[in-house]
């Protein structure tokens, strides 16, 4: 049997961006995985209804499923959810990314391909490495995800440029490895924790390029508690704490 990867992708209010976002994706992991992928949504309850849209391209692409969560509990968790049911169902890699187009669907491939081949264990997409960059931001919000991955990384004692984005591709011992039921960080902070856990267990990590792009429809998510949240839990993490 052929290693699957998964794409897992949390939502909550995109409707205006899941039907586009998920056949984008489709067609480009159709082409880089034409021995079989899954999509999975994982939707917490969106108001707007994006489960149903979800569930109709469910009905449409075989690949594609989707994980109803009754509650919205946050980033962290959704994800959770997904990657567990991810491994249950055999995946052989595991892929995170935003659902309103932040992260290029074409870069879904460049970030699979050093991972299937062997040459990392987790690949993530990484902003401030040569020949990645961010688009539409504020200067005040370069300054603060510049700023939050310069301050965990020297927390944490990692040598990775950035450590706040969501837009990786994991191997599937990594995940097994990392006694995922144990993470508690809920926001932003959970792309950080994944990483420096990655990193704690001896896995290898390569930033991939990639440009990042501010959302063109629909609302953030974005809110000013993830800085005080991501600070702490970084020296929490530091410190050994759970």
């Amino acid at each position: 049997m052929p290693a699957v990867p998964w794409l897992v992708l949390p939502t909550y209010n995109e409707a205006p961006n899941l039907d586009a976002i998920v056949r984008a994706a489709h067609r480009v992991l159709r082409a880089a995985a034409p021995d079989g992928f899954r999509i999975l949504v994982v939707d917490d309850d969106s108001p707007d209804g994006t489960g149903r849209f979800a569930d109709a391209l469910a009905d449409e692409l075989p690949e594609v499923e989707v994980l109803h969560r009754a509650v919205r509990e946050g980033l962290g968790p959704a994800y959770l959810a997904g990657f567990a049911r991810a491994l249950d169902a055999g995946a052989g890699f595991v892929m995170e990314m935003d659902a309103d187009f932040s992260h290029d669907p074409a870069d879904l491939a460049r970030l699979l391909e050093p991972v299937r081949s062997g040459r990392a264990d987790l690949a993530l997409g990484s902003r401030y490495v040569a020949g990645g960059g961010v688009v539409d931001w504020t200067p005040l919000r370069r300054v603060i995800s510049r700023g939050g991955s310069i301050y965990a990384a020297l927390v944490l004692s990692l040598p990775i440029r950035d450590l706040t984005g969501g837009f990786k591709c994991f191997r599937r011992e990594v995940l097994e490895a990392i006694d995922l039921p144990s993470v508690r960080s809920k926001g932003y902070a959970f792309q950080v924790e994944l990483t420096y856990r990655t990193a704690q267990a001896g896995f290898r990590i390569l930033e991939v390029p990639i440009v990042f792009r501010d959302r063109q429809r629909g609302q953030s998510k974005m809110h000013w508690r993830i800085v005080p949240e991501a600070a702490l839990m970084a020296l929490r993490m530091r410190l050994g704490r759970r």
